[in-house]
């Protein structure tokens, strides 16, 4: 495996240009959006959301992260340097088909970075919706929890031939990381990523409630814990906090095995672990906010347990 160049790296200043972002439009202010939000208003820069109709939730976490709201798209377009689009995956196309009809109306072309998790293939088509309204398109990849201020563990991959307005985060508190000139490099990076975590996940989620379904789960931490179970107390600790992102992390599944089937790889394995969070999204599990606390792992069994599609049921 090659070592890391440069590229890869965390920007120390991003490329220059004449004229700095100041405003920043944030679609949407959710857990992911409201947190690099809250770390680039604490850093200097106005951060805007269309906050109209919003959840209670949702105008919490704006206010909580300082950002501004504004009526609507056109709006937002009107005021920002750059939109940076954070949602949920099966939303990624239509708000960029609203951006640009918000563009054509107000004549504005602020910058757009597609920050979503979404397949290569997805961002080409969304970046030549973009461009062709005649605004700068960068593709970016999110890895990493959403960040707070003084902790560098959320990472932003970006790619494309101009990221230097995305790149000038990095002087306001994020970790901006470019990894190439090519639309569909960060968000291919981060498919392959989230196929290690989240897919990793969903095999594990699905193997335990097997076991729990056959009264097994005793037995199986007992094989685990005469070799290695390291990973096996990881993953049962760290499961918990799932059941309240698998209704988004169904289209991120879903993504990635169009990722992989573009390549001339299964799709099979990831169309999987989308039918395994569609599951999870079914129950009352995941209508758990992050305000809440997550459920004990053995209760996530049993509530998955008693969900299952038995033969003959």
């Amino acid at each position: 495996m090659k070592r890391p160049n440069d590229a890869w790296q965390p920007l120390a200043r991003p490329q220059s240009r004449s004229v700095p972002a100041k405003t920043i439009g944030i679609i949407s202010p959710g857990d992911m959006g409201a947190a690099i939000g809250g770390v680039l208003t604490e850093n200097g820069l106005d951060v805007i959301a269309c906050l109209e109709g919003r959840s209670k939730l949702t105008l919490t976490r704006a206010a909580e992260s300082h950002i501004r709201g504004v009526a609507n798209l056109n709006d937002l377009v009107t005021e920002a340097d750059l939109v940076l689009s954070v949602l949920v995956p099966s939303a990624a196309t239509d708000i960029a088909q609203s951006v640009v009809k918000a563009m054509g109306e107000t004549g504005s072309t602020p910058a757009f970075a597609e920050c979503n998790a979404i397949a290569p293939q997805t961002v080409v088509s969304i970046s030549k919706l973009i461009m062709d309204s005649g605004a700068t398109f960068t593709d970016a990849g999110i890895i990493g929890s959403p960040p707070k201020s003084g902790r560098t563990s959320t990472r932003l991959y970006c790619s494309g031939s101009d990221t230097s307005l995305f790149e000038e985060l990095a002087d306001h508190g994020l970790d901006v990381r470019r990894v190439g000139p090519g639309i569909g490099q960060a968000s291919g990076l981060k498919m392959v990523y989230a196929a290690s975590t989240k897919g990793t996940t969903a095999v594990w989620t699905e193997l335990f409630v097997a076991a729990h379904a056959m009264g097994l789960s005793d037995a199986l931490m007992a094989e685990f814990a005469i070799g290695n179970s390291t990973m096996a107390d990881a993953m049962a600790k760290n499961m918990t906090t799932m059941p309240r992102r698998a209704r988004r992390w169904v289209g991120e599944m879903e993504e990635i095995a169009l990722t992989f089937e573009g390549l001339g790889l299964t799709p099979n394995i990831f169309q999987g672990a989308s039918d395994m969070y569609r599951l999870v999204g079914e129950t009352t599990l995941a209508d758990q906010t992050s305000r809440k606390p997550d459920p004990e792992f053995d209760a996530m069994l049993d509530a998955l347990t008693r969900h299952l599609k038995r033969d003959g049921a």
